[in-house]
This record gives structure tokens, C-alpha cells and sequence, in this order.
């Protein structure tokens, strides 16, 4: 792929076809649109006056340049941003995906992008590339044919009166997280034959090597010393052994508060059955996405190293396989996690709780003061908030709210749920400390929740239940169905807000 900054004539770009952002109820006339009304023959006022395209987001419009002297390219397309209100600068990725899947089903391999933004030229570049990067993957990594091999291997992003070297620093930004979306989504798209805990943590330690990030992984025999007796309950039913994935990214020189570390804490179940209280077989081929709260990790753990913030950073990811067979854990156990709390399992298929215990438990010993834990936890999230917003629960209001301002300016939806005392009072068990699910049928996200916060001492923690977001069931305009690499963009402004 290659990618360029502009700040000089967008007309005179040398690619097949010039794409434009337009606002809803924008006229042909306007400053913005004139320009190429003229280069077309009138059509961009043609297609707007037949209302064939009235500036909805994601609507486009694909047109010709005549007479074709005057501009390099031969196409133009407009693309639909909705109101002008209601744009910000995360939605130029939306834009620029959108663009790139449409050209590229028209085998058109170059564009010149005019956003037509307010923002600052770093942030225009870097939503565009990073948009042009994700928008090209595909699930159809194992077909050995009928593959979708078209992709459009040029961007140019153009900023009027842009510095070119912020433009440079933003294409190399949006480079950086476009890929490491990419890395996490492929991750999630992988088969659980193929992806196994072992495998998660081997392709986290080859890029924490490539990136330059310290890598450790625990093994079984270790994490059973250290009494992560919860984390191996969910193990201890498969063949598939389990790993804890630590990865630290260390700056050259931090400016962040003295003692404050942020810990990144994600569910990798590869492949979750339900345990003894077995799933029904129906979707149960979903399940190989419940280690997306990892990869959403190890994707943005990559994603540091390349963009280099000067505050130092942790992650961690249990990596487990569910499973049953004749030692898996049965309804009515009673565990010990790490910080020696006690759980009676009443349903194994409330796993992904079980080994965040023990690994936000871990992120805190090792000097985390913020945590942030993701997880494919509950279905319940999804009856809550649909596909359109990731629940948020945490138990300091002011960590929460900083999440939540940084999901919306990366153009991601946090919703807030409550983890009140009278919650927690839900799951106390009669025979051991807690219990690993509440009442039936009553707020199952929350349980989840406040679960875990049994397990942190005095950090300040936030939990994403990602479950309605991680997996996309439907194409949209700019993204293939399948993995989203939802709260990546997220945890990166969290991460450099904190500098």
C-alpha cells in the first residue's frame, strides 16, 4: 500500500478517480461542490437535484470527469456524510473506507481523498489511512478460491494548507493503528483448531518481538503455584493448555504521573462449549470470537509500540479453551483465586469472569494502578445495547467518564451501567465468598461486572463487555462483516491523553 499527503491542487492528483465528502443538504452550487459540478458537465448537480443522492451517510455516488483534459483522474465519487453537525474527525475513516470498498469492487486501485474537514491535517490523514486499511479485510483467509483478491494499493490524502510534515506524522499514526486493527481481527477470525492457547501466545510473543515489546507467558505449572486456582477451573476441562500473556511497553523517557501504571486486561477464551453447562449447538460456532477482548489487547499493545507514548503500559491476556470432559469443572465447585478469595461455580459457561479474576488480579501485582478489562462477557449486553454500543461499568466515576469521552471521539459507543453495593450483595454465596453468576434472568451484565471487581484492590478499573460489538453479522459500507477490532482507537486516546 502507499500512501501520500497533498496540499497542493486536488484536481491535479495522478490517480483513477477523486473522492469528496458531502454533507446532507449540501447544493451543487456551494463553494465546496462547484468545482467539480463544472469538471462533470453539471452531473453533480444532475444526481442531487433527481434526489438520487442526497448526502446520507454512507450513500455514494459515482461519476465521470468531461471534459477529461482538465483533471488526471477519470472518476469522481461522492460519498454521503450526513449532516455536517454530526461530523468529527473519526468519521473521515468512515469516509475513506467507504470509499476504498467501493472502488475497489469497480477494480479502481488509486484515489485522492478531500475530506472537506475542519480538523487539524495529522488527524485528517490518520482517520484516512487508517480507514483505507481496515476496510480491506476480508474473512476469506482459508478459501482456496472465490477470494477477494482486488484491493486499491493507493491513497492520497488531501489537506489544504496542511503542514506536509503533519500529514507525514498522521499517515504513519493512521498506518499503525490500521494494522494493528487488522492484527486483532484476524486473530478473531482464526478457527479455534488453529488458534489455541498456545498458538494466541506465540503470535503474541513473535510480535512483541517484532515490536519491541517485553513479552512473558505463564504457563500452567506457574499459574497454578501462584494459587490461579479460578483462571484453571475454565482450563482444567480441555486439552488445550492455558497461557497467560504478559506483554509491557516501556518508554524511553515517561512523562506520565510517578507510580501510575495502565494495565489492558483481555478475556482469550479460543474456543468456549460452555463447560459442563454446555452451549447449545446452534451459534455455537461463534465462539471462536471469545477471545476478543485478547486480541483487542494484543492489538493495541502492538499499536503503542509503533505510535511510542511516553507513559508505560501493561497487558494481559488469559488465554483458555472451555471445555468437558471427565475433569472439567461441575456446577456446585468451589475454587480459590490467586487473591484467595473463594467461588462457587454454578455455571461453567460463566467462564470468561473466572479468569479475568485472576488475571486483573495479576495486572495489579504487578503495580497497576488503572485497569481496564475487555471481554466478550455476556449476552446479556447484547439484549441491553444492541450492536451499537460496548457497556461500560467501573468503579471510579471520573476513570469512566475519561473512557467514555475517549470512546466518542474515536467514533465508539460506551454505555454505562451501574455497579452499585446492592448488585454485589447478589452474587454472595452461602457457601463460599461469591458466586459466579446472580439471580436468573436479572441484570447478567452487571453480575459479570461486580464478579470481577471482587477481585481488584485499589486500582481504579473500568470493564468492557464487548460481546454486541466485537463481531459485525452484517457488511457495512466501509467494514466486511466479521471481527470489528471495536475499542482499539478507544484505549490508544486513553493511553496518549494519559502523557
Amino acid at each position: 500500500m502507499k500512501f501520500q499527503g497533498m496540499t497542493g491542487k486536488f484536481t491535479e492528483a495522478n490517480v483513477k478517480a477523486l473522492v469528496v465528502a458531502v454533507f446532507k443538504g449540501e447544493k451543487a452550487a456551494n463553494d465546496g461542490l462547484k468545482e467539480f459540478d463544472k469538471l462533470t458537465g453539471g452531473l453533480v448537480a444532475e444526481v442531487m437535484k433527481s434526489e438520487e443522492f442526497k448526502g446520507d451517510a454512507g450513500q455514494t455516488a459515482l461519476l465521470r470527469f468531461n471534459p477529461r483534459g482538465k483533471v488526471k483522474a477519470s472518476r469522481l465519487l461522492l460519498v454521503g456524510m450526513g449532516s455536517r453537525s454530526d461530523a468529527k474527525p473519526s468519521s473521515i475513516a468512515v469516509l475513506s473506507g467507504t470509499a476504498t470498498r467501493f472502488l475497489r469492487q469497480r477494480n479502481i486501485r488509486s484515489f485522492a481523498l478531500l475530506a472537506r474537514s475542519d480538523a487539524p491535517a495529522i488527524e485528517v490523514a490518520q482517520n484516512a489511512v487508517q480507514g483505507f486499511i481496515t476496510s480491506q479485510f476480508e474473512l476469506d483467509k482459508y478459501r482456496t478460491k472465490d477470494k477477494n483478491d482486488k484491493s486499491v494499493t493507493t491513497l492520497m490524502v488531501c489537506v489544504d494548507g496542511g503542514d506536509p510534515a503533519d500529514l507525514k506524522n498522521g499517515i504513519a499514526r493512521g498506518q499503525a493503528i490500521g494494522e494493528s486493527i487488522n492484527f486483532t481481527r484476524d486473530l478473531a477470525n482464526e478457527p479455534p483448531n488453529i488458534l489455541t492457547p498456545t498458538e494466541m501466545a506465540r503470535r503474541a510473543k513473535e510480535m512483541a518481538k517484532e515490536m519491541g515489546l517485553k513479552c512473558d507467558i505463564l504457563d500452567e505449572a506457574t499459574m497454578v503455584k501462584m494459587g490461579m486456582g479460578s483462571l484453571m477451573s475454565v482450563s482444567i476441562g480441555s486439552e488445550q493448555p492455558a497461557k497467560l500473556i504478559y506483554l509491557r511497553y516501556d518508554p524511553a523517557a515517561s512523562t506520565g504521573a510517578p507510580g501510575e501504571l495502565l494495565a489492558l486486561v483481555g478475556k482469550g477464551i479460543t474456543f468456549d462449549t460452555g463447560g459442563i453447562s454446555l452451549k447449545p449447538g446452534e451459534g455455537m460456532d461463534a465462539m471462536k470470537y471469545d477471545m476478543s477482548g485478547g486480541a483487542t489487547v494484543l492489538g493495541t499493545m502492538r499499536a503503542l509500540a509503533l505510535l511510542k507514548p511516553t507513559v508505560p503500559v501493561i497487558g494481559v491476556v488469559a488465554a483458555v479453551e472451555n471445555m468437558p470432559d471427565g475433569k472439567a469443572s461441575r456446577p456446585s465447585d468451589v475454587v480459590t483465586a490467586m487473591n484467595g478469595k473463594t467461588i462457587e461455580i454454578l455455571n461453567t459457561d460463566a467462564e470468561g469472569r473466572l479468569i479475568l479474576a485472576d488475571a486483573v488480579h495479576y495486572a495489579e501485582k504487578q503495580g497497576a494502578t488503572r485497569i481496564v478489562d475487555m471481554a466478550t462477557l455476556t449476552g446479556a449486553v447484547i439484549i441491553a445495547l444492541g450492536d451499537q454500543n460496548t457497556g461500560i461499568m467501573g468503579n471510579d466515576q471520573e476513570f469512566v467518564d475519561e473512557l467514555i469521552r475517549c470512546a466518542a471521539d474515536a467514533g465508539e459507543g460506551f454505555w454505562q451501567l451501574p455497579v452499585s453495593p446492592e448488585y454485589s450483595k447478589q452474587i454472595k454465596s452461602d457457601i463460599a465468598d461469591i458466586k459466579n453468576i446472580g439471580p436468573r434472568g436479572k441484570a447478567g451484565t452487571i453480575m459479570g461486572a461486580v464478579f470481577i471487581q471482587e477481585f481488584v484492590d485499589k486500582a481504579k478499573w473500568a470493564h468492557l463487555d464487548i460481546a454486541g460489538t466485537a463481531w459485525a453479522d452484517s457488511a457495512k459500507p466501509h467494514q466486511a462483516k466479521g471481527p470489528t477490532g471495536v475499542a482499539i482507537r478507544s484505549l490508544i486516546n486513553l493511553v496518549e491523553r494519559s502523557q
